[in-house]
């Protein structure tokens, strides 16, 4: 890895300067975002204006930064725009390398690059055709054709974009339960007033039909909208929390990567490798749950896609080079017809010739689900969840005396938090959630025996 694009979703300048020395002392090439929002082209939109885009490139280019970049990170920046914009900058910088990245959400994103590179740009960043459009970037092989014959021109084949596109593809299929083309069909132009960036629209619908809300999109849509609007465009504070006076994490003590390495080496192991660490810094429940994964099964990262979401089938040869120079050999023979009484069948395989089995559990053998109970509304001790989510947190404890209005739970959803208060006083009689458990609206959280 050589080159490091820098930025900072608020275009906070001391956050930007401090990732840019960092890159730099690192001896990598220093790319400095600039995070697009508003429309450069539209004169009632004064708060992020042509101005505010050119006084923050001076200060980066003053920093330092080797090639100065435009990320456009919600695809809002129309070919109009981009002609404004692009060509400002390249005459303020005539020195300056830009590049500029987009989603496609609105569908526009050839257009919009075309008109960068006409306007001066030196890099765009596409997507090769078969995963490009939507929420992705524009198609690699629609700019290499519309640049044919001009001066911009990218001598790259059409041909050889066409193979490389069909391979992905054919690749892509065997991911599509994970895409979220299975619920978003298209892109929406929409975009241009929400302002919604690209891969927090698909995590925002994603996360509203998982929840059963996906019928409701369109309004999180324009309330999204709407909050942001009504506080002004600008950066939102988070309910009752201090303002922050200063750089962002200034604050905090430095983080020992180190003793954190050490940690990890206790409870999982010698295989933990830097990768490891660095997602253990940055997401340490993700990275937990992943190295209890990794614990378990072994490194499964390293079977081929296929065998590792569908599974080898019987009479399947496949290899596994789990470090350089060693290879396994492995070939599929057996699957037992009984399973034992823990839920478990025997699979019969030969590793590099030899005859094995392992017992492997089989999730269909698994017992009934429960179902979760649902509150009583004609009952006011019986509290159930206002929406559908996950438990993060219980407050209080079985025979626990509350008030009105105490905090009993909280529910995460869609990247918000809901506390859910006592409706009346008295003692918590029973509690039927527990930690972490995903929950549908009305699901019981706790009975409160009211009191007298």
């Amino acid at each position: 890895m050589d080159i490091f694009r820098v930025f900072d979703s608020l275009n906070y300048l001391p956050n930007l300067i401090l990732g840019m020395e960092a890159a730099g002392k690192a001896g990598g090439v220093v790319e400095a975002a600039i995070s697009y929002t508003g429309d450069v082209s539209n004169p009632e939109r004064t708060k992020y204006n042509l101005d505010y885009y050119l006084k923050l490139s001076d200060e980066l280019v003053k920093a330092g930064t080797h090639v100065l970049c435009v990320k456009d990170m919600a695809g809002l920046l129309k070919p109009q725009a981009a002609r404004i914009l692009i060509k400002a900058l390249r005459d303020r910088h005539p020195d300056v390398p830009i590049h500029i990245h987009t989603h496609d959400t609105a569908g526009a994103g050839v257009a919009s690059m075309l008109a960068c590179a006409e306007s001066g740009a030196d890099v765009v960043d596409v997507a090769v055709d078969s995963m490009s459009g939507m929420t992705s970037q524009p198609s690699m092989g629609a700019i290499v054709a519309c640049l044919q014959g001009s001066k911009y021109k990218t001598r790259i084949s059409l041909e050889s974009v066409s193979q490389y596109s069909a391979y992905w593809e054919q690749a892509r299929t065997l991911y599509a339960p994970f895409e979220c083309a299975v619920t978003m069909k298209s892109g929406n132009a929409d975009v241009y007033e929400n302002e919604i960036p690209g891969g927090q629209y698909t995590n925002l619908q994603f996360q509203a039909f998982s929840l059963g809300l996906g019928e409701h999109f369109e309004s999180i849509k324009k309330a999204y909208k709407d909050a942001n609007l009504l506080l002004g465009d600008i950066i939102k504070i988070l309910k009752d929390m201090a303002r922050i006076t200063g750089r962002p994490g200034q604050s905090l003590p430095p983080l020992d990567l180190d003793t954190l390495k050490k940690k990890l080496v206790e409870k999982f192991g010698p295989r933990v490798r830097d990768t490891d660490v660095m997602s253990a810094a940055m997401y340490p429940k993700v990275c937990d749950d992943f190295l209890k994964f990794r614990q378990t099964f072994g490194p499964v990262d390293l079977l081929d896609t296929r065998v590792f979401l569908v599974g080898p089938r019987v009479g399947d040869n496949f290899e596994v080079t789990i470090e350089k120079g060693k290879t396994l050999h492995i070939k599929t023979l057996a699957v037992a017809a009984d399973c034992t009484p823990t839920g478990e069948r025997e699979v019969f395989f030969e590793l590099n010739g030899q005859l094995r089995s392992v017992f492997v559990k089989d999730n269909s053998m698994s017992e009934d689900i429960v179902a979760q109970p649902k509150a009583d509304k004609d009952v006011k001790g019986s509290v159930g969840a206002p929406m559908p989510g996950t438990v993060v947190d219980i407050k209080v404890k079985e025979g626990q005396e509350i008030k009105k209005g105490d905090a009993l739970v909280v529910l995460s959803a869609m990247k918000m938090e809901m506390v859910v208060q006592a409706p009346v006083a008295g003692k918590i009689k029973k509690i039927y959630i527990t930690k972490d458990m995903k929950l549908q609206g009305d699901d019981l959280l706790l009975e409160i025996e009211e009191a007298a």
